[in-house]
């Protein structure tokens, strides 16, 4: 295992547990755009929870790789699930904003694969 993946896969799970973090708070940054898109509320709790495991799994994978390659998977299917939701409201200026969640999530999987 090298130090850079070691090094992402931390950086990543907080910064992917940050935003789990802020829409489980309900941060106005995070829930504005999601009322603009059309995002059921309902659905909220649910996003930061998958959000939050995702985080969580990408630390366990530091242990147990099968569960650190599953959440990445999972993460990066979430935020091109959100992508696909920015081009759906025609919010193309924010698409990049999932997509700085993305990249370092494939490349903690491409790093982890790599081992």
């Amino acid at each position: 295992m090298s130090v850079a993946y070691v090094v992402l896969a931390v950086v990543s799970a907080l910064w992917v547990g940050f935003s789990g973090v802020s829409l489980a708070r309900r941060a106005e940054f995070v829930t504005q755009p999601l009322v603009e898109y059309g995002v059921p509320r309902s659905w909220w709790t649910g996003l930061a929870l998958a959000k939050l495991a995702g985080a969580a799994g990408l630390l366990v994978g530091l242990a147990v790789p099968a569960v650190g390659v599953a959440a990445a998977v999972g993460l990066i299917l979430y935020f091109l699930g959100a992508v696909v939701t920015n081009v759906r409201a025609r919010s193309y200026k924010t698409v990049p904003f999932p997509l700085l969640y993305l990249a370092p999530v494939a490349v903690t999987l491409v790093l982890g694969l790599a081992v």
